[in-house]
């Protein structure tokens, strides 16, 4: 199997079921998915949502706001996504960061590297990818927990996170013209990056007890 047949088997069945977004990740191509990519670490989406909100409520879903927030009141807003000190102070350095070294979030979104968000404290390889991909519209495909079980009912092994991610790369960018033969509108690569990874969540949440119990291959 190549990730173009897994990409197959996902349309085929159904997915995306939850047509929420075209980039599936809510309001792509803006700065909360910035907070959104620190926020999920370690806790369900519907927390972040929580603290999102609140964010969203005091006006601080914007690197400048956050580069300012009090740390201590920043924590105390985003409490339901669990380590609320530590990523507290991560937003808040990261966006400084992002102020002091772009000068604002368009800059960033059209300017920033993979290199420039793993060096930041509290951003590693699904994050970085996270926020290129769904922020930054770049055609960047996420591997997460989700995407490395999948596999692993398949018989992959992957010995990095950069491995896995290419196994996604050859798959699909190899069979360009298949791919597009399986959308009705002309998809480019960050769109399709963005919903097959939404593809492989939503598959792996819907199926979470089976993928314990059942052959992936009776799933597909």
């Amino acid at each position: 199997m190549n990730s173009f047949e897994l990409l197959l088997a996902l349309k085929r069945l159904g997915y995306l079921k939850n047509e929420r977004e075209k980039l599936w990740w809510p309001n792509s191509g803006s700065f909360e998915v910035v907070a959104g990519a620190i926020l999920t670490q370690q806790t369900k989406w519907s927390n972040v949502e929580i603290s999102l909100a609140n964010l969203k409520g005091r006006h601080l879903l914007d690197p400048f706001a956050l580069s300012d927030a009090d740390e201590y009141e920043l924590s105390l807003l985003i409490a339901k996504s669990g380590f609320k000190s530590q990523k507290a102070a991560r937003l808040k350095r990261l966006s400084q960061n992002i102020v002091a070294d772009f000068g604002g979030f368009e800059e960033f979104a059209q300017n920033v590297d993979r290199e420039w968000l793993l060096a930041q404290k509290g951003v590693g390889f699904e994050s970085a990818d996270a926020i290129l991909c769904y922020a930054c519209l770049k055609p960047v495909m996420v591997v997460d927990s989700y995407t490395n079980r999948l596999l692993k009912g398949f018989g992959y092994e992957f010995e990095s996170y950069d491995e896995l991610q290419e196994w996604f790369y050859e798959g699909v960018l190899g069979r360009w013209e298949r791919v597009r033969e399986l959308y009705s509108f002309d998809i480019d690569e960050n769109t399709l990056f963005a919903r097959f990874h939404g593809k492989i969540v939503e598959f792996c949440k819907e199926n979470a007890k089976a993928l314990d119990t059942r052959p992936l291959a009776d799933l597909m």
